[in-house]
């Protein structure tokens, strides 16, 4: 073994304070482990295993969970990843405990040509019966679909015949800005879903439909957006920050700190803004709504982001191994540490150190140590036992389906008494008997609730959003503030 004789006579020349000397030193040790059990474990060791599945993966350990090696097999599937186009149905469903139910067919897509419409409920995939999977055994089951053709088993709504479809999947463009309309006069929303190479052009496209210099205001929501291609970020700050503002900056070890940005052609929109955030909005979410609040732009609502402010690199390796490395950090214009503590990693003593006051452009006081924290925190409404129901039953969708089979509704639709009526026999058949109280206490949300369905059912998913977030007091709260 010339490479083990190699250490061996290496470590054998050390000196205290030589630092090569010492990781030979280190080296060793492992030889020696792998030599030992290599001579005397019961079962043989390949020596791929030992190092590809255990050393190293154990020694990334010691740093973060984002430090990942690359075996060959992951590594060629790293590369196709990066190359690989999006494809799919074309199908937005809403996944229930053993049911999937078709929200929306786009135009053109897979599903709307093999004949899937809303309403109709998804009862089995390739064989496989939905009733008897688990909520996370559907996901799973329905992403691994997308990749090849599939055969679906379908009932339409108040039907109990039984139909197949056969689709294949073809390209699908999912837009990053998947939402955009006027909430009042003059007051724009848009919903950024992700951050794409073509994210920031999309963002300035769609304010401009919306009015453009001419808004009074705006809520930017980046709720559940996990981030993305930084540049866009950058792009997307760019159209609220005047020009060469500090977007963020990173700082490494081993790498030159480095300053972003906004170009100095920058025109930025001078409206009010109001971001949102959760604990899903991470990475360039966070970079540009670290930026906005920074310079005083912007007002944050919601709940604190997820904090993942990491600078990954992925090197190449010897017999085609690879490894992904944190190799800096992202910080906010006032100094902020994007990155959240995690315990037991490189990465809490790092983000502990970054915990703190710092100050606005204004001398406001933020909070530091690990993702955005929200001008205002805004919870999400809790939801009771009827509401809770009434969501995991998809009874008012499957009532929403039923009732479409026979009217028409228009965009104005309100639920009249019989309607709710009709909808309360609908669920007592069902099972479900809610009190004279409850039901009357919840009057006005199942009203909502059910306009939402049949909005989404008849015009699509975008327009029973447009429902939903009339019920958000996040959103609702966004809208006060813009408004003055």
């Amino acid at each position: 073994m010339p490479i083990f004789a190699f250490l061996l006579f290496f470590a054998a020349d050390d000196s205290v304070n030589d630092p090569a000397a010492q990781l030979a030193r280190e080296l060793k040790k492992v030889v020696d482990v792998f030599v030992t059990m290599d001579q005397q474990a019961a079962d043989p060791v390949p020596p791929e295993a030992a190092f590809y599945q255990g050393a190293i993966p154990g020694m990334l350990r010691t740093l973060d969970p984002h430090s990942i090696f690359f075996d060959p097999g992951q590594y060629e599937q790293l590369k196709e990843m990066e190359k690989s186009e999006s494809k799919g149905f074309g199908t937005v469903v809403s996944v229930l405990p053993g049911r999937v139910i078709v929200l929306q067919a786009l135009a053109g897509t897979p599903s709307s040509k093999a004949g899937l419409s809303p309403g109709d409920e998804i009862l089995a995939i390739n064989g496989y019966i939905l009733a008897r999977l688990e909520p996370e055994q559907l996901i799973q089951l329905l992403t691994i679909a997308r990749q090849k053709t599939a055969v679906l088993e379908v009932r339409k709504p108040g039907d109990t015949r039984i139909m197949q479809l056969t689709m294949t999947p073809e390209l699908v463009d999912t837009p990053s800005v998947d939402r955009a309309f006027t909430m009042a006069a003059g007051i724009g929303y848009v919903r950024v879903a992700s951050f794409e190479v073509a994210t920031g052009k999309l963002v300035k496209e769609t304010i401009e439909k919306l009015g453009g210099d001419n808004l009074k205001g705006l809520v930017l929501d980046l709720r559940g957006n996990p981030g993305g291609v930084v540049q866009a970020a950058v792009e997307t700050a760019s159209l609220f920050l005047p020009s060469d503002q500090l977007v963020f900056t990173i700082k490494g070890r081993a790498q030159k700190t480095e300053e972003v940005r906004t170009p100095e052609s920058s025109k930025p929109y001078r409206f009010p803004i109001a971001v949102l955030i959760d604990g899903k909005s991470a990475s360039a979410s966070e970079i540009v709504t670290g930026a906005l609040q920074d310079h005083d732009r912007a007002t944050i609502l919601g709940e604190p982001s997820y904090g993942k402010g990491l600078v990954q690199s992925v090197y190449p390796l010897a017999n085609g191994t690879g490894v992904a490395l944190t190799v800096a950090f992202y910080y906010t214009p006032s100094g902020r540490s994007i990155q959240h503590p995690l315990p037991g990693s490189t990465l809490e003593t790092t983000a502990n150190s970054m915990k703190g006051n710092y100050r606005t452009d204004s001398g406001r006081t933020v909070q530091g140590g690990g993702g955005i924290q929200p001008d205002e925190v805004i919870l999400p409404p809790a939801q009771d036992r009827l509401s809770m129901v009434l969501d995991a039953s998809g009874a008012l969708t499957s009532f929403a389906g039923e009732y479409l089979q026979q009217h028409q509704v228009r965009e104005d639709f309100e639920a009249t008494p019989a309607i709710l009526d009709a909808l309360q026999l609908y669920l007592s058949e069902r099972n479900i008997r809610p009190g004279v109280s409850d039901w009357s206490s919840h009057r006005a949300w199942i009203q909502s609730r059910l306009r939402q369905e049949l909005m989404t059912l008849s015009f699509g998913v975008a327009k029973g959003d447009e429902i939903e977030l009339e019920r958000d007091p996040v959103v609702q709260r966004a809208l006060k503030i813009v408004e003055h």
